[in-house]
């Protein structure tokens, strides 16, 4: 069995989304002075991978902790679009075959970033076209190696059109050494309640 970690590394030089650089870990105590070691965290929950719930961008939409994990477990499909150049649109996804699909994890030139240093603002996102397009395929969730699933579109469509679906949206993927096909994803956020995201551990298996 291959099991491929596809999480971001959290760092103090993390690359942050629009470089908000608030990415802070402490030692607390160390072992000269304490004999022991002890560390603390201070980050946006939109740190690194994560995932948006509906309660994102809805005003009455479910925060993260009110969806069954079964929504983030299990088989998925990597989707190779490094072709693109700018924005993926409904015209790019045409083609492609969602029929045993539940997540959908999308491979972009996003995944050519390095884990730290700066933003960039010019990223591959995932335009309304082709979100309102997922949105009918019974998706589960649906990933990209960008700190965000999308950039520049007024009132967030592409956020709305997947969430009001209730479908997950996993940004932040590290999908560089990952080749297109079919894995089993086990993507856990960590278990607080009442938020709009929250940080995870991506990992695919491949048998």
């Amino acid at each position: 069995m291959q099991i491929i970690d596809i999480s971001w590394p959290i760092t103090n030089d993390i690359v942050t989304y629009k470089n908000k650089q608030d990415v802070q870990i402490v030692a607390t105590k160390n072992f000269a002075e304490h004999h022991a070691r002890e560390h603390q965290i201070s980050f946006g929950l939109h740190t690194g991978t994560h995932i948006d719930a509906p309660a994102h961008f809805l005003l009455n939409g479910a925060t993260l902790d009110q969806f069954s994990l079964a929504k983030l477990i299990g088989p998925c499909v990597v989707f190779d679009l490094t072709h693109v150049q700018a924005a993926i649109t409904q015209q790019d996804l045409v083609s492609l075959n969602f029929n045993d699909c539940q997540i959908a994890l999308f491979k972009t030139s996003n995944s050519a970033w390095p884990a730290t240093g700066d933003f960039d603002p010019n990223f591959i996102y995932l335009d309304a076209s082709a979100a309102q397009y997922l949105a009918t395929k019974n998706l589960l969730a649906v990933g990209i190696d960008g700190l965000g699933i999308e950039r520049n579109q007024p009132g967030h469509p592409t956020h709305k059109a997947l969430l009001g679906a209730n479908i997950l949206i996993i940004e932040g993927l590290r999908l560089a050494q990952v080749q297109a096909g079919s894995y089993q994803l086990v993507c856990l956020p960590l278990n607080i309640v009442g938020v709009d995201s929250c940080p995870a551990r991506a990992i695919l298996f491949k048998y």
